[in-house]
């Protein structure tokens, strides 16, 4: 199955085209275990998304069951960026 496989097998009924420009730059920015931790603000500057956008293909693709998320906080409890989980 090519890179991006998976997602190729949704219609566009099912998996919106904001969800699988979401999952490709999430699955590019992995690591060998398919965890990645980028801001929103970073997501949606790199792939010219808003926020809104963005946080509505983050919920698109764990719908879906292609990505869990993980809320990361600093030693002080201040919020940090999710950590994303993308499903092999």
């Amino acid at each position: 199955m090519s890179y991006f496989g998976k997602i190729y097998s949704y219609s566009s009924d099912e998996l919106l085209s904001r969800a699988k420009i979401v999952y490709m730059y999430l699955k590019d920015r992995s690591d060998a275990k398919g965890e990645c931790w980028p801001a929103i603000n970073t997501i949606a500057r790199e792939t010219s998304m808003s926020r809104s956008t963005v946080k509505r293909g983050i919920a698109d693709l764990i719908r879906c069951g292609l990505l869990t998320k993980e809320p990361r906080y600093r030693e002080n409890g201040s919020n940090s960026s999710n950590r994303y989980f993308i499903k092999r």
